[in-house]
């Protein structure tokens, strides 16, 4: 990685495009994982590391939550799993002086790039009021600056505490516990960002927001429809499980605007015909959909499969499932006669011929599961959308058997876990009675803010004091300058972070940065070695054990961090014992196991080889805790995308070199993509119908109903086989044209993957 060039020297014109590629991994993966790791650590720092990734004694992979096989590989993990790994694991460390040298009008001025190969923080530092410099304090100093702000507030919500999915259950359980005893349920996540309309529309439906497959039920499907994900780059590691469910005879079916590499073929580095050979075929069927048409498709689908039973009464619905496990299927098939098949079309881009064969194979197909990412939940209609998929596969009995049912893949390593230990401004009454019960205090209940409406409350003056355990929040937050703006309107910014990034430059009047472990290293406490916990996509929950010396002694763990503040904070207002919270992590999970349903006896469980599952009712018993007890078939409107005349809906994506905010370096390998990020792929019919050709520097523009011009300017166009009158671009940079105003209905997440563009010379 170190051999890229700065990023801040890259210019338009060192941009190279080349041809995509039809297919991913293979030894080049190897390549591309071993050699950042070896050179970046060290090769025994690096070996060392690479081999305890994802194994039952090693670490958990910082980067996604795709589950872990029982049998473990020796190498278990994937090419940005190692970029993610040597991101971290670095043994460069920012020195003192870096401080003075650098001030925060220079720092906004570096790219994510840049700031994050500075290497990892090693010292607590503060940005007074009125300075524009970071200086080194000690730990003690930190802790008492942050907690005499938060003590001086008018009211404990005019602060939030933002999680990014990385932090370990104990930390996430600490962490919310420390901020509702402070007085909030002001508990903004990543999942408000990604995934958040996964959790509403299951929640409605099927009474659960998590995945209701296993890791082994990949193997036993007939048929695995994969929606708005890009496996290849955001969770390689699936395309092993992908490769054995081919294996086994399943059929695969990839919807997606853009033909990724890894949806195309898959060269597994571990076998022999991965090497030398041909690979795996990954999709027997590409349905190149246009943005926005995932709700019409399924739709589409449904209405098919009711009209095969109307055909044939009695073969085709799983009759007896729906009778007794399910209602509304009534409503549901009036609404899909109703189903306008020339709307369907418009809005799906493809052909009629197209759809009848995805509806054959799902009608042929007895186990089925249908997994999706961010392409579906950043849709405004993204709620709706994951009810259809929830309709069809509950018309044929889908959910709640081997092999069968529904498959959200969390892009972060613990979003997951940290809603399951109460990171969410939206906990359920059941929660806060447990926690009062268990610590003596009565938690809040009013709802606190999300993401979107955080940055509302911060840009309106209302918001005082934003702490970040983890994260990139002003990166990875939808309509960039206002939530920059917003942060810098706050009283004080705090960020507990392994390494530098944009938040640490746009900050509060005051700020302060306080440096922690990374999962990787060794957690040494009063009483021990410690190990944290994680919940992957599967609702497996299981042990992570960093391996590598800390970088410096001076850091503290994120739990070290949490009970510190905590206790500087509360003093004795609640009775908890921080210190033996920092002690003994085995007393946080001890309090896991009173207050987290399907947690009890953590302890015990977690030390299991392996760990342990958390109960999920439609997986285990087609039992449904919805109002009815009963899965619930909805009715959703459709409604199509209109895109005026001379404009394109844009995607917002990343590439294949970077994890969320991080950016591991400039090339996009499987896109063609080499020296820079500033570009804008375009079917080249738009390219010649707008008047430009590839290669063209434009100004991309959004266009949103409140009439703000929000614009990325010299962007490159690259011709490339989108979806007419759709266009994508690279994510964070991007998200300065997604309005903050631009939110999925009942969910709030930012609407990333519908954004109306103009393009225009640049200027």
């Amino acid at each position: 990685m170190s051999s890229e060039p700065p990023i801040d020297d890259v210019t338009d014109d060192d941009i190279e495009v080349t041809h995509s590629k039809a297919w991913a991994a293979g030894v080049p993966g190897v390549l591309h994982s071993l050699q950042p790791a070896v050179t970046g650590m060290g090769a025994l720092r690096g070996m060392r590391a690479l081999l305890s990734m994802n194994q039952k004694d090693g670490f958990d992979c910082m980067s996604c939550a795709w589950p872990d096989p029982g049998q473990r590989k020796a190498f278990e993990f994937c090419e940005n799993g190692a970029k993610a790994v040597t991101w971290e694991a670095t043994p460069i460390t920012i020195p003192a002086s870096f401080w003075a040298e650098h001030s925060l009008a220079d720092l906004r001025e570096k790219s994510e790039y840049w700031l994050g190969m500075q290497g990892r923080l090693v010292e607590p530092v503060h940005k007074p009021a009125g300075s524009d410099h970071y200086r080194p304090v000690s730990w003690p100093e930190a802790f008492r600056v942050i907690a005499a702000k938060l003590n001086a507030l008018d009211s404990p919500d005019q602060a939030a505490f933002y999680t990014s999915g990385r932090a370990s259950n104990e930390a996430a359980f600490a962490y919310q516990l420390f901020a509702r005893a402070y007085g909030t349920n002001n508990l903004p996540d990543c999942s408000n960002m990604c995934h958040e309309s996964t959790g509403w529309a299951m929640g409605q439906t099927v009474g659960i927001g998590k995945s209701t497959v296993s890791y082994d039920d990949f193997a036993k499907a007939d048929l695995i429809i994969i929606m708005g994900q890009n496996p290849g780059t955001n969770h390689p590691r699936m395309l092993t499980a992908l490769e054995e469910a081919k294996d086994a005879g399943a059929r695969i079916v990839a919807v997606n605007p853009l033909p990724e590499a890894g949806l195309r073929r898959y060269k597994n580095p571990q076998r022999v015909r991965g090497i030398i050979g041909h690979g795996t075929d990954i999709a027997d069927q590409f349905l190149q959909i246009r943005i926005g048409g995932d709700m019409a498709l399924l739709q589409a689908v449904s209405k098919r499969v009711l009209d095969a039973e109307t055909c044939a009464p009695g073969t085709v619905l799983d009759q007896a499932f729906l009778d007794e496990h399910c209602q509304g299927l009534p409503e549901l098939r009036q609404h899909l006669a109703q189903l306008d098949e020339g709307m369907v079309l418009a809005a799906t881009g493809l052909r009629a011929a197209q759809i009848d064969e995805l509806a054959e194979r799902y009608l042929t197909a007895d186990r089925v599961i249908i997994t999706w990412a961010m392409g579906l939940t950043q849709q405004k209609k993204g709620v709706d959308t994951i009810k259809e998929i929830i309709n069809l596969l509950l018309l044929r009995g889908n959910i709640g058997k081997p092999g069968a049912g529904a498959s959200p893949i969390r892009g972060h390593s613990n979003v997951q876990g940290d809603r399951t230990m109460g990171i969410w401004e939206q906990m359920p009454p059941a929660f806060l009675d447990a926690l009062q019960q268990e610590f003596g205090f009565n938690p809040p209940r009013e709802h606190g803010v999300d993401s979107v409406d955080g940055v509302r409350a911060m840009r309106d003056g209302t918001m005082k004091v934003w702490m970040g355990l983890g994260g990139n929040f002003v990166a990875a937050m939808s309509d960039t300058g206002i939530a920059e703006a917003a942060m810098a309107r706050t009283e004080m910014s705090v960020q507990i972070s392994t390494k530098l990034n944009r938040s640490h430059a746009v900050t509060g009047e005051e700020a302060l940065i306080l440096p922690t472990l990374g999962r990787t290293e060794i957690d040494e406490q009063a009483s021990g070695e410690q190990f944290v916990s994680v919940e992957d996509s599967v609702c497996a929950v299981h042990p992570s054990w960093g391996k590598l010396k800390p970088v410096s002694p001076n850091l503290l763990s994120e739990v070290a961090i949490i009970s510190r503040l905590a206790s500087a904070v509360l003093k004795d207002k609640v009775a908890v014992d921080w210190a033996g919270f920092e002690a003994d992590y085995d007393r946080i999970r001890d309090h896991i196991a009173h207050v987290v349903g399907g947690c009890e006896n953590y302890n015990e469980r977690i030390r299991r080889e392996g760990g342990f599952v958390l109960p999920n009712g439609p997986r285990d018993s087609r039992t449904f805790d919805t109002p009815t007890g009963k899965a619930l078939l909805t009715t959703n409107t459709l409604e199509h995308l209109e895109v005026p005349p001379g404009r394109l809906v844009l995607q917002t994506l990343r590439s294949h070199d970077q994890f969320n905010t991080t950016i591991y370096g400039l090339d996009d390998r499987y896109r063609g993509i080499k020296k820079g990020r500033h570009v804008i792929f375009i079917n080249k019919k738009d390219l010649s119908a707008l008047g430009f050709a590839d290669g063209d520097l434009v100004d991309v523009h959004s266009e949103f109903s409140d009439n703000v011009d929000r614009v990325l300017r010299g962007y490159r166009l690259v011709a490339y086989p989108t979806p007419r009158g759709c266009a994508a671009a690279y994510y964070p940079e991007a998200n300065v044209l997604v309005p903050l105003d631009s939110v999925a209905d009942d969910s709030n997440t930012p609407v990333s993957k519908a954004v109306i563009i103009r393009l225009e010379p640049a200027g």
